[in-house]
């Protein structure tokens, strides 16, 4: 059974859901036999290795990924000779602006990334989807119950198929790769990888030195905070004032886990708590590929974060830390993706190893407007670049690239609203559409509806369980919305560049699952908070008065990514379509014919 908590992680909008926990022992146990398996079969994978390896392959491949490294910005850089590894890789490689999906969604793009193919074919066109039958949002990209974990994403990631033919890879941190698929590599999820609560990050804060810390299945642990320590279950933890604890294993009777503390004393008493994580050395839940690929990267490097968006950015949002402390944070977890990319490296000489850091995206998010706090970051991602930079030979591909730039978000736009105004939604009877998931509006009376960040949904008969909307009907109401839609204005400045049908930019078998109609937001808007929670607000257009000021969910056109590589790429417009194949190329490997994109030399 779906849960939805009561505090969303206001970004992604995502919900959490309820998940049945692995005994920690059997596990362990499990873990351990799964690695000595691994590794006596090691050296028949080395000889298969070997003998699979084609004539003018390359050695190995490295996919570097900056979530939401801006073109604009990083060519002005560039200009300004401020990025050097990234002008010397365009000086003797190749420099592109990189296509984005619609929309231009980090769950869409990198699943876009990993396949070849386009939303219709990968069924991910969100970070929400939406029961048919109860309209109640749920999470796109996976399906948690008590029983099963599902991945939601369909077609086959290239790095499957490099294993198949004897290639391995190392996939760290690619959005969308939970839960792990079974294949002939190792791999670390991402994306919409639960906290220990099953929500999509819930942080929590104490104003008392006592209280409780809530864990899974409402299970909690004690704590008190005398003299500087915290005490919590068995452990004993010093605090200093401002400055984030290591993480702290916490045990729960059902799982354990694992958070940071940040003590504050001025103005007044404050202990912050991240969301609780699963624990990579005793996981909870499936969290890697093998299994025992979380336990033995904990081992090998210590903690780390495990939660899809680690970053807490809701807690600066709603005051909970303040934007020092948000750097922090992420500065830290941007370390450990950095540990453990470089000993991937370090440990794979031979086939792919891509990895993506998360802090372009979740610091523009927050900091957009700061010029101080974005550049010196994206000085501080060249940093990464040029050590990366180290591993490359003539026998080895490098790509480094993001899924998508960035652009200021001013306005919000209610599209709830604008329907329910010109008649294509109705409320039920005393409501005022406060209430969140949809839950008030009347589906007798409703021909489109919305809610996650996409786009526009037909209340269509004999899909949705209430649908009022002849199938036969529901091309012209497309049409009719798309123009109503297109070119709308907000005191004279245009909002929408326009809406899309989404016939006109998917194809495959999951069409059906797609918002009839992807909005294409023009620079300084973005769906609202409340229309992506389904809410139903007063008015059509609000400031955005959040913290969160940069975002990318606007007309794709105006938010490509970047594409650089150490080696001339000849094909014109490339889009994150094109990696997919490229990856299999590159090792002489065919590209199934269901894959989209192309090679890119």
């Amino acid at each position: 059974m779906l849960l939805l908590p009561d505090h969303l992680l206001p970004a992604y909008i995502g919900p959490g859901a309820g998940f049945a926990f692995l005994g920690s022992f059997l596990t362990l146990v499990l873990s351990v036999l799964a690695g000595i398996v691994s590794l006596f079969l090691w050296p028949v994978r080395w000889v298969r290795s070997l003998l699979s390896r084609r004539k003018g392959a390359v050695r190995r491949a490295i996919f570097l990924g900056f979530d939401g490294l801006d073109p604009r910005i990083t060519e002005r850089l560039l200009d300004a000779g401020r990025l050097p590894n990234f002008a010397k890789l365009r000086a003797t490689g190749s420099y592109s602006r990189l296509r984005t999906t619609f929309p231009a969604l980090s769950p869409v793009a990198w699943s876009t990334f990993a396949t070849g193919v386009n939303p219709g074919r990968h069924n991910i066109f969100d970070f929400l989807s939406r029961d048919l039958r109860t309209y109640v949002p749920e999470l796109s990209s996976a399906r948690v119950t008590k029983k099963s974990v599902e991945l939601r994403r369909r077609s086959e990631p290239f790095w499957k198929i490099l294993g198949r033919n004897g290639v391995t890879s190392t996939i760290l941190r690619v959005p969308i790769t939970f839960p792990p698929e079974e294949f002939n590599g190792r791999l670390l999820s991402a994306m919409c990888t639960p906290d220990l609560r099953g929500s999509q990050g819930t942080f929590s804060r104490f104003t008392e030195p006592q209280g409780e810390l809530e864990g899974p299945e409402g299970e909690r642990l004690p704590f008190t905070v005398r003299n500087g320590v915290l005490a919590i279950g068995d452990e004993r933890i010093s605090l200093e004032d401002s400055v984030y604890t290591d993480w702290v294993h916490l045990r729960f009777p059902s799982a354990q886990g694992i958070a940071r503390f940040l003590l504050t004393t001025k103005p007044e008493f404050s202990l912050y708590c991240t969301p609780v994580q699963i624990d990579p050395e005793n996981p909870a839940m499936p969290i890697s590929h093998p299994r025992w690929y979380a336990i033995y990267l904990a081992k090998l490097l210590g903690a780390f974060s495990t939660l899809g968006m680690a970053e807490d950015t809701m807690a600066l949002n709603e005051g909970a830390i303040d934007q020092a402390a948000f750097l922090e944070q992420a500065r830290l977890i941007q370390k450990e993706r950095e540990t453990m990319f470089f000993s991937a490296l370090d440990r794979s000489p031979r086939g792919v190893t891509a990895c993506v850091f998360d802090t372009t995206d979740r610091v523009q998010h927050m900091c957009f407007h700061q010029p101080d706090v974005i550049e010196p970051m994206y000085e501080d991602m060249d940093r990464i670049l040029g050590q990366t930079l180290k591993y490359v030979d003539a026998d080895t591909a490098l790509f480094v690239l993001s899924d998508h730039g960035f652009t200021s978000f001013r306005r919000a736009v209610n599209l709830n609203t604008w329907l329910l105004q010109n008649g294509y939604l109705a409320l039920l009877p005393g409501t005022d559409g406060t209430t969140e998931y949809l839950a008030d509006i009347d589906w007798s009376r409703t021909r489109a509806y919305t809610f996650g960040l996409a786009g526009i949904y037909l209340n269509l008969k004999g899909r949705e369980a209430q649908g009022i909307v002849e199938p036969t009907e529901a091309p012209a109401l497309i049409q009719e919305l798309s123009a109503r839609l297109t070119g709308l204005t907000d005191t004279a400045h245009p909002a929408i560049t326009k809406a899309y049908p989404a016939t006109s930019l998917y194809n495959g078998p999951y069409l059906a699952a797609a918002p009839d109609l992807i909005i294409g937001y023009a620079e300084g808007y973005r769906a609202a908070w409340d229309a992506a929670v389904g809410k139903v607000a007063a008015e059509v257009f609000v400031d955005n008065n959040k913290h969160w000021c940069g975002d990318h969910c606007v007309d794709p056109a105006l938010v490509p990514g970047v594409l650089f590589s150490n080696r001339k790429l000849t094909l014109a417009d490339p889009g994150l379509e094109d990696l997919a194949p490229t990856a299999l190329s590159l090792f002489k490997i065919p590209v199934p014919a269901w894959m989209e994109g192309k090679p890119l030399q």
